[in-house]
Protein backbone atom coordinates (compact mmCIF):
# COMPACT_ATOMS: atom_id res chain seq x y z
CA UNK A 1 0.00 0.00 0.00
CA UNK A 2 1.26 3.49 -0.84
CA UNK A 3 1.63 5.89 1.97
CA UNK A 4 3.19 8.53 -0.19
CA UNK A 5 -0.02 10.40 -0.50
CA UNK A 6 -1.31 10.84 3.00
CA UNK A 7 2.46 12.22 3.76
CA UNK A 8 1.88 14.57 1.00
CA UNK A 9 -2.01 15.74 2.25
CA UNK A 10 -0.34 15.84 5.94
CA UNK A 11 2.43 18.07 5.17
CA UNK A 12 0.46 20.47 2.75
CA UNK A 13 -2.17 21.08 5.57
CA UNK A 14 1.22 21.72 8.19
CA UNK A 15 2.49 23.94 5.82
CA UNK A 16 -1.16 25.64 5.44
CA UNK A 17 -1.21 25.68 9.50
CA UNK A 18 2.24 27.01 9.42
CA UNK A 19 1.27 29.64 7.18
CA UNK A 20 -1.47 30.95 9.07
CA UNK A 21 0.31 30.75 12.30
CA UNK A 22 2.48 32.96 11.54
CA UNK A 23 0.17 35.70 9.51
CA UNK A 24 -1.62 35.13 13.06
CA UNK A 25 1.24 36.00 14.85
CA UNK A 26 2.43 38.73 12.90
CA UNK A 27 -0.95 40.40 13.38
CA UNK A 28 -0.64 39.52 17.34
CA UNK A 29 2.53 41.54 17.34
CA UNK A 30 1.63 44.64 14.77
CA UNK A 31 -1.38 45.07 16.84
CA UNK A 32 0.38 45.09 20.34
CA UNK A 33 2.81 47.29 19.06
CA UNK A 34 -0.44 49.81 17.83
CA UNK A 35 -2.11 49.29 20.75
CA UNK A 36 1.04 50.14 23.56
CA UNK A 37 2.19 53.09 21.48
CA UNK A 38 -1.80 54.69 21.70
CA UNK A 39 -1.71 53.84 25.46
CA UNK A 40 1.38 55.78 25.59
CA UNK A 41 0.80 58.61 23.37
CA UNK A 42 -3.16 58.72 25.32
CA UNK A 43 -1.15 58.68 28.60
CA UNK A 44 1.54 61.70 27.37
CA UNK A 45 -0.85 64.17 25.80
CA UNK A 46 -3.37 63.83 28.22
CA UNK A 47 -0.97 64.76 31.11
CA UNK A 48 0.89 67.50 28.75
CA UNK A 49 1.38 69.16 25.42
CA UNK A 50 3.01 67.34 22.79
CA UNK A 51 5.21 67.51 19.67
CA UNK A 52 3.53 67.84 16.18
CA UNK A 53 5.03 64.73 15.42
CA UNK A 54 3.17 62.89 18.38
CA UNK A 55 -0.27 64.75 17.61
CA UNK A 56 0.32 63.41 14.19
CA UNK A 57 1.35 59.65 15.15
CA UNK A 58 -2.21 59.31 17.57
CA UNK A 59 -4.46 60.86 15.01
CA UNK A 60 -3.10 58.40 12.38
CA UNK A 61 -3.67 55.88 14.99
CA UNK A 62 -7.54 57.18 15.81
CA UNK A 63 -7.90 57.35 12.23
CA UNK A 64 -6.84 53.30 11.61
CA UNK A 65 -9.55 52.85 13.95
CA UNK A 66 -12.06 55.27 12.53
CA UNK A 67 -12.28 57.78 15.40
CA UNK A 68 -12.49 60.40 12.85
CA UNK A 69 -13.32 63.36 14.79
CA UNK A 70 -10.81 62.68 17.71
CA UNK A 71 -8.10 62.30 15.06
CA UNK A 72 -9.23 65.78 13.47
CA UNK A 73 -8.90 67.41 16.78
CA UNK A 74 -5.03 65.78 17.04
CA UNK A 75 -4.22 67.05 13.75
CA UNK A 76 -5.43 70.60 14.26
CA UNK A 77 -2.98 70.58 17.79
CA UNK A 78 -0.39 69.21 15.84
CA UNK A 79 -0.55 71.86 12.88
CA UNK A 80 -0.84 74.54 15.92
CA UNK A 81 2.30 73.10 17.47
CA UNK A 82 5.30 75.43 17.59
CA UNK A 83 7.66 72.43 16.48
CA UNK A 84 5.79 72.21 13.36
CA UNK A 85 8.80 73.27 11.18
CA UNK A 86 8.98 71.76 7.59
CA UNK A 87 6.86 72.19 4.65
CA UNK A 88 6.24 68.65 4.07
CA UNK A 89 5.49 67.59 7.66
CA UNK A 90 2.60 70.02 7.94
CA UNK A 91 1.95 68.90 4.25
CA UNK A 92 1.63 65.06 5.65
CA UNK A 93 -0.64 66.57 8.55
CA UNK A 94 -2.97 68.90 5.91
CA UNK A 95 -3.61 65.26 4.22
CA UNK A 96 -4.53 63.20 7.01
CA UNK A 97 -6.79 66.19 7.99
CA UNK A 98 -8.37 65.98 4.94
CA UNK A 99 -8.65 62.30 5.26
CA UNK A 100 -10.43 62.56 8.71
CA UNK A 101 -12.88 65.18 7.08
CA UNK A 102 -13.53 62.79 4.12
CA UNK A 103 -14.29 59.74 6.88
CA UNK A 104 -17.12 61.96 8.22
CA UNK A 105 -18.31 62.27 4.63
CA UNK A 106 -17.34 66.20 5.38
CA UNK A 107 -16.24 66.32 1.97
CA UNK A 108 -15.86 70.36 1.62
CA UNK A 109 -13.61 70.54 4.46
CA UNK A 110 -11.58 67.66 2.98
CA UNK A 111 -11.42 69.46 -0.25
CA UNK A 112 -10.09 72.56 1.57
CA UNK A 113 -7.42 70.24 3.79
CA UNK A 114 -6.02 68.38 0.76
CA UNK A 115 -5.18 71.46 -1.05
CA UNK A 116 -3.57 72.87 1.05
CA UNK A 117 -1.18 70.47 1.35
CA UNK A 118 -0.67 70.19 -2.25
CA UNK A 119 0.20 74.06 -1.59
CA UNK A 120 2.49 73.01 0.61
CA UNK A 121 4.09 70.44 -1.70
CA UNK A 122 2.71 70.10 -4.95
CA UNK A 123 4.10 66.61 -6.15
CA UNK A 124 2.15 65.53 -2.76
CA UNK A 125 0.43 62.54 -5.28
CA UNK A 126 -1.56 60.46 -1.93
CA UNK A 127 -3.06 64.33 -1.50
CA UNK A 128 -3.73 64.67 -5.11
CA UNK A 129 -5.54 61.37 -5.35
CA UNK A 130 -7.51 62.01 -2.00
CA UNK A 131 -8.48 64.99 -3.26
CA UNK A 132 -9.46 63.39 -6.99
CA UNK A 133 -11.50 61.00 -4.88
CA UNK A 134 -13.63 63.81 -2.84
CA UNK A 135 -14.33 65.77 -6.40
CA UNK A 136 -15.52 62.22 -7.47
CA UNK A 137 -17.87 61.86 -4.40
CA UNK A 138 -18.96 65.53 -5.21
CA UNK A 139 -19.86 64.48 -8.72
CA UNK A 140 -17.20 66.43 -10.13
CA UNK A 141 -15.93 64.06 -12.44
CA UNK A 142 -13.68 66.39 -14.87
CA UNK A 143 -11.90 67.74 -11.80
CA UNK A 144 -11.55 64.17 -10.47
CA UNK A 145 -9.96 62.92 -14.13
CA UNK A 146 -7.62 66.40 -14.64
CA UNK A 147 -5.90 65.58 -10.59
CA UNK A 148 -5.58 62.42 -11.40
CA UNK A 149 -3.60 63.00 -14.43
CA UNK A 150 -1.59 65.29 -12.62
CA UNK A 151 -0.71 62.58 -10.13
CA UNK A 152 0.26 60.25 -13.23
CA UNK A 153 2.55 62.92 -14.21
CA UNK A 154 4.53 62.88 -10.83
CA UNK A 155 4.30 59.07 -10.50
CA UNK A 156 3.57 57.24 -14.03
CA UNK A 157 3.41 53.83 -12.16
CA UNK A 158 0.44 54.82 -9.28
CA UNK A 159 -1.66 51.84 -9.66
CA UNK A 160 -4.77 53.98 -8.08
CA UNK A 161 -4.19 57.35 -10.31
CA UNK A 162 -3.96 54.80 -13.16
CA UNK A 163 -7.06 52.76 -12.04
CA UNK A 164 -9.57 55.91 -11.34
CA UNK A 165 -8.45 58.01 -14.38
CA UNK A 166 -9.43 55.26 -16.64
CA UNK A 167 -12.45 54.70 -14.94
CA UNK A 168 -13.26 58.41 -15.04
CA UNK A 169 -12.68 58.49 -18.92
CA UNK A 170 -14.48 55.43 -19.53
CA UNK A 171 -17.27 57.10 -17.50
CA UNK A 172 -17.16 60.56 -18.81
CA UNK A 173 -17.30 59.13 -22.41
CA UNK A 174 -20.33 57.38 -22.37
Amino acid sequence: MDTSLPIVYLLVLLAILGSAGWFIIRQIIKTRKIDTTLARLEKKLGNEKGTAQEYYELGSIYLGKKLYAQSASLFQKALKSKDLEAEEDAAAIYNALGFAHFGQEQYDMAIRQYKEAINLKPDYVIALNNLAHSYERKKLMNQALELYETALKFEPNNSTAKRRAESLRKRLVT
